[in-house]
């Protein structure tokens, strides 16, 4: 069953391109990755979404996500109160609108 995850960032000042080059090549050979995208949704902050083959793949690729974020790390500030550095969240499609 299709799964998506998403995963919230705040970039520091002047490094959002530093940001977005660590993600260059990411994915491009694990397993289950369908697509990603990255979104810009304000100053500073960005989203990916991730559409997978379903949850195995996402728990499958914890591994190299996390060894992509350990790239970037010192990119990122604190995502908002009580939040790290990163808000992810992942699961299956339940409807699927379009």
């Amino acid at each position: 069953m299709t799964a998506y995850n998403s995963v919230r960032f705040r970039v520091k000042p002047g490094k959002d391109q530093e940001f977005l080059d660590a993600h260059k090549n990411v994915g491009a050979e694990w397993p289950g990755l369908r697509k990603a995208n990255i979104i810009k949704t304000g100053e500073q902050t960005y989203c990916i979404i991730a559409e997978w083959d379903g949850m195995d793949a996402v728990a499958n690729a914890r591994p190299n996500m996390i060894a992509t974020l350990d790239n970037f790390r010192h990119t990122l500030e604190e995502v908002g109160p009580g939040l790290v550095l990163t808000d992810p969240v992942a699961g299956t499609v339940v409807l699927e609108l379009k």
